[in-house]
């Protein structure tokens, strides 16, 4: 990923140094659990220990020449230890090294993301207490609907990550696992108890079947959570787009002393930063396609998901990362405006209390269906521009002759839809 999109501590996990030292971490942990079967010998594993490292240049080198990264790599490696090194990599084939320190490389980076997910987390469920009683108005389909509080909308959005990050614990498990089996999966040359302590030292757990490879089943299981993370991202960000349109402007992101928001217009403050999380997460998204695609492998055994992967774990991983940062400055600094959602609220005059007026009819006895009727017609006066719905229904003969006088007030009152909240917050913070 560029560096514009990248945090040093997820970056640095996927550059080439830390993949040859995983790699190199592999090799020296099967060595060291050889050593214990007498396979190695102790002054050999001494040296091992002592000498063991690799050259980036060097590899690169090498594998202009193989075309094998992981024989250059190998032999970068042989080069410093010297003899020793005939027990470097014994019994072992390629995938066993590289599918085992990728499963190390990604459960770090779900470490790394749980982390970042937790702060974000932090900052939802203040401002979901802090904003528990901000009335505004709800919408459905962009059209004013019923009163809401903002603090529900952070409390959905913090009972969302809740279950991302349920689902990142879920990956980690699933994706951390590695294999010591051989060429086909079948410890032609290294039994299972050496892969079993191999995976031991490494904190992984054993691959129940491997084929040459660990099946991409995890990975793409993983890579699918990394996409609903991204898209939860972007339902965050998508609403925060909306709140801030000039004819709304209930909510707004952090705009800082100095920044620009157009080229052409010194007057805008645009949602850029939310924009940019909708922006990548679609490229997230993407990028769960073709995890999917790596399931299926030529007899169960090729690397053609090995090309794809050095491209979406760290883009995708990376990505989350710091658009899961951003949205939590972007929340922590949010600019929230409460008399303009009371403003909004009464921009439709009264109609958003029409389910109440609806309810109250049908109590009184009457049909729904002549219930509804009186709703909509005086409803449809307001929606044109006549009165407000409340004076219209005082007008109506049928509306009065059912409701009385004294139950009005409390129809229009925005408390009564809200009674409730206290049982969600309960429900999303206590459980």
């Amino acid at each position: 990923m560029i560096e514009r999109y990248s945090r040093e501590e997820m970056k640095t996990l996927w550059e080439d140094q830390a993949r040859f030292q995983s790699w190199l971490d592999v090799e020296l942990a099967a060595c060291e659990v050889l050593t214990t079967e007498g396979v190695v010998p102790e002054e050999d594993m001494e040296t091992i220990r002592n000498k063991a490292g690799f050259d980036l240049a060097r590899i690169d080198e090498i594998e202009t020449e193989v075309k094998h990264d992981v024989i250059a790599f190998l032999t970068s490696v042989a080069e410093k230890v010297g003899p020793s090194s005939r027990f470097i990599h014994f019994g072992l084939t390629s995938s066993d090294v590289v599918d085992t320190a990728q499963a190390i490389r990604c459960v770090r980076a779900c470490d790394l993301l749980i982390a970042t997910h937790r702060r974000m987390m932090e900052v939802l469920k203040r401002q979901a207490l802090q904003h528990k009683k901000t009335v505004m108005v709800g919408r459905t389909h962009g059209i004013h609907a019923e009163p809401y509080t903002l603090g529900l909308k952070f409390a959905a959005w913090y009972a969302e990550a809740a279950r991302n990050l349920t689902r990142l614990d879920t990956a980690r498990k699933e994706i951390a696992v590695g294999k010591i089996s051989g060429a086909v999966g079948t410890y032609a040359h290294l039994g299972p108890q050496v892969e079993a302590a191999v995976m031991e030292r490494l904190g992984l757990g054993v691959e129940d079947v491997s084929t040459q490879v660990v099946a991409r089943d995890r990975y793409a299981a993983f890579m699918a959570t990394l996409g609903i993370l991204a898209s939860s991202l972007d339902r965050i960000a998508t609403e925060i787009r909306h709140l801030q349109k000039s004819d709304v402007r209930e909510v707004e992101e952090p705009f800082s002393k100095g920044q620009k928001g157009s080229s052409a217009m010194p007057h805008k403050r645009n949602p850029v930063g939310c924009e940019n999380i909708s922006g990548l997460s679609r490229v997230v998204r993407s990028h769960v396609q073709a995890a999917l695609e790596n399931v299926a492998l030529w007899h169960e055994r090729d690397i053609s998901h090995s090309s794809v992967e050095r491209v979406i774990f760290p883009d995708a991983t990376i990505l989350c990362d710091y658009m899961t940062a951003r949205m939590t400055r972007i929340l922590d600094g949010l600019h929230i405006y409460p008399e303009r959602m009371l403003q909004n609220m009464n921009i439709t005059r009264g109609l958003i209390f029409s389910q109440k007026v609806l309810l109250a009819l049908t109590e009184s006895g009457m049909s729904r269906e002549a219930a509804y009727d009186i709703v909509q017609r005086n409803a449809m006066k307001t929606w044109a521009g006549q009165d407000m719905f409340r004076d219209l229904l005082a007008a109506d003969p049928d509306f009065t002759a059912a409701i009385p006088p004294e139950r009005v007030s409390e129809i229009f009152d925005p408390a009564g839809f809200l009674s409730h909240v206290d049982t969600i917050y309960k429900r999303v913070f206590e459980s």
